[in-house]
């Protein structure tokens, strides 16, 4: 990969990579490119690699958990991630709580649209 060619961490460049080139390529509007990058760069930043560096509300106990894993094996990785919460909180991401609040609506709105498309309708 093209990491091997630098003697330091381009942390712009894999940011671009992400959010320009991987995810970019999906999203049409301006906007929203603007804060997938603005998003990734609290994930691609030298800070990482500081041993008590958290994603997210420092003071938010739900945000303990994420974090960069030391360098280990892959079953070690695994482990690590299996034991994530299955629902990650907003402020992982740089979201304010009330993202929760309408994800969870949305879903419900989704479900329920579901739900009622698989009704008879006689």
């Amino acid at each position: 990969m093209f990491l091997d060619e630098y003697d330091q961490i381009p942390w712009e460049a894999l940011n671009y990579m992400v959010a320009e080139a991987n995810y970019g390529g999906r999203v049409t509007d301006p906007k929203d490119r603007r804060l997938i990058t603005i998003l990734l760069q609290d994930f691609y930043t030298p800070e990482i690699l500081r041993f008590d560096y958290k994603f997210g509300d420092q003071g938010d106990q739900r945000c303990a958990a994420y974090f960069a894993p030391p360098e280990s094996s892959l079953n070690s990785y695994r482990e690590f991630i299996n034991a994530l919460p299955r629902v990650e909180p907003s402020e992982i991401f740089g979201l304010h709580p009330n993202a929760e609040i309408s994800s969870a609506l949305i879903e419900t709105s989704s479900i329920c649209e579901t739900v009622l498309s698989l009704l008879p309708r006689e």
